[in-house]
């Protein structure tokens, strides 16, 4: 990768999709994103083709602005027909249209902190084309509500809430509930009427150009280094400002093409308790922001077994793979295209400090790693801290409602529906349980002060969820026991009144809440912290060795 002038040619390096050997460029240039993929690449396993912009031009971007873009025309023009040359479909062509991707991706991983465009390059001519090409109609209408929502929320600042109105008086108008419900003209109509909003917000109609597209989508990934979650989650984890982002171009796939097609995410072990277990949630016939951001509620893995069974199987053998490669429990996405596994995504995974010190405890037994790197994976947390809680109601009660565990520990707290609340009310000496219909990321700054993560909606392995753990926060998803009424100060659960300040108490473990404050037990994992106290003693003279972990 050659370094050029900050306003030449932005630095460019192809991804060797094709599992071939090759140097890797630095992580620093790349990004974790990019960077990880070439590695599993190497490995063997599936991912799409693709090329990175490096982190040099997000540097010169926060610098110079929009001209450090260039000459990146001429440099994306080369690179799609590079693209076109692996794939067999073209940028813009209408006989065999090649939609892309346009991920961010830091040296540092910042789990949904930045932005994404999906379904680039589609216009009305290559509609047409997709259609042909996949003899699948309702896979075309879906992509292009996605891009035209996509493209409004992230480029262009829309405010979600005005797709969502208009996605209700849609589903209203026809009688349904889901999106997901809508036939092909259904979805037709939703993109219609996206485009409306599109045209009534922003004063221009949609891009026709697919470059214009991939231009404007580049910028916004870019854009959103300088977002304020991507500066409070910085701010939060000691990352540096001024790392920059790279941004990663690949060849869409598509896990919206059916019943046998999907996206999911998963952790190649447990990342509230590390158990040495398979840890996916899956969306049937979705794409892949749909389980990380939160909105929707995932299937059991067990469906996606049923649903494509040589994928599942495909993905359990990827598991040691990944985990002999990058030698830690690993944090995956992928899609499901028509049965067969690509990945998008791998990096080292978010997790709780009991399962930190269980993940470091197994995968020495297991040597893939030795008591010296398993000490240094546990430097920073604090052992005497660390221990395994859970609620003590009295006999006889029950809890109000259940939702989905998605981390480990217990919370007794007040509630607010409101992320604006939670400081004041934390001030005011309460702790704070924030419930809210889905965690966007934006509530990062909240769920910091928070004692505890409710959501009516999401996933165990939404961006929400992963936060949560790595905050160590207990996090319940998909909980349909609670509901928020309108205006978000009062709601229900169990079916009865709730309003903000009142006491409620929830186990990440179980997924249970109560109403009111429940007694905490808590117990310390002493044969875990026992196997480290025993290493730390073999590596460390006695005169200067620690006093025994409590």
């Amino acid at each position: 990768m050659k370094t050029l002038g900050k306003h030449g040619p932005p630095q460019v390096c192809r991804i060797p999709f094709d599992g071939g050997a090759m140097e890797l460029p630095a992580k620093e240039l790349v990004g974790s994103k990019a960077h990880d993929l070439m590695r599993i690449a190497r490995r063997g396993l599936p991912v799409p083709p693709g090329f990175v912009l490096s982190t040099q031009l997000c540097r010169d971007y926060l610098k110079h602005g929009a001209g450090a873009l260039d000459g990146i025309g001429e440099v994306l023009v080369r690179e799609l027909d590079h693209l076109a040359a692996l794939t067999g479909r073209g940028f813009g062509d209408a006989s065999r249209p090649l939609l892309v991707s346009a991920r961010s991706g830091a040296a540092v991983s910042m789990p949904g902190m930045m932005e994404t465009v999906l379904n680039i390059g589609l216009t009305d001519e290559t509609l047409r084309g997709l259609v042909r090409m996949t003899g699948n109609p309702r896979l075309a209408r879906d992509c292009r509500r996605r891009l035209v929502r996509q493209y409004g929320e992230v480029v262009l600042g829309i405010a979600p809430a005005r797709f969502d109105v208009r996605t209700l008086d849609l589903l209203n108008a026809r009688g349904l509930s889901e999106v997901d419900e809508l036939d092909t003209d259904g979805l037709k109509q939703l993109a219609a009427v996206f485009e409306e909003e599109f045209e009534t917000r922003t004063g221009m109609d949609f891009p026709t150009d697919p470059l214009v597209q991939l231009k404007a989508a580049i910028e916004a990934v870019l854009r959103s280094w300088s977002g304020d979650r991507a500066k409070s989650y910085r701010k939060l984890n000691g990352i540096p400002d001024d790392l920059g982002t790279a941004t990663t171009v690949q060849a869409m796939v598509f896990g919206n093409l059916g019943p046998d097609s999907g996206s999911g995410v998963g952790f190649t072990r447990n990342p509230a308790n590390g158990e040495n277990e398979l840890y996916v949630d899956y969306l049937a016939n979705a794409q892949g922001e749909d389980v990380v951001a939160g909105r929707r509620r995932a299937l059991h893995p067990d469906e996606l077994a049923r649903r494509a069974p040589d994928a599942w199987q495909a993905l359990a053998g990827a598991r040691d793979i990944l985990e002999h490669e990058f030698k830690d429990m690993q944090d995956f996405e992928f899609t499901v295209e028509a049965g067969r596994l690509v990945f998008l995504q791998s990096r080292t995974g978010k997790r709780t400090g009991l399962a930190a010190l269980r993940i470091a405890r197994d995968m020495v037994r297991e040597k893939l790693i030795r008591p010296a790197e398993a000490l240094a994976r546990l430097d920073g947390i604090r052992l005497d801290e660390i221990e395994e809680t859970k609620l003590a109601p009295a006999a006889g009660v029950t809890p109000a409602a259940t939702g989905t565990p998605a981390g480990i520990g217990v919370a007794v707290g007040v509630v607010a529906f409101d992320p604006l609340r939670v400081a004041a009310l934390k001030r005011a000496g309460k702790a704070v349980i924030l419930v809210r219909e889905t965690a966007e990321p934006d509530d990062i700054s909240a769920l910091a002060e928070a004692a505890a993560l409710v959501t009516l909606e999401g996933a165990r392995t939404s961006h929400a969820a992963v936060v949560a753990r790595q905050l160590e926060k207990p996090c319940i998803v998909a909980c349909g026991g609670f509901a928020i009424n309108p205006g978000g100060q009062h709601g229900t659960l169990g079916g009865e009144a709730i309003a903000e300040g009142d006491a409620i108490s929830l186990d990440g473990s179980t997924g249970e809440i109560f109403r009111g404050e429940i007694e905490v037990a808590r117990n310390r994992p002493l044969e875990l912290l026992a196997e480290i106290q025993r290493w730390t003693r073999k590596r460390i003279p006695p005169k200067t060795r620690p006093a025994s972990i409590p």
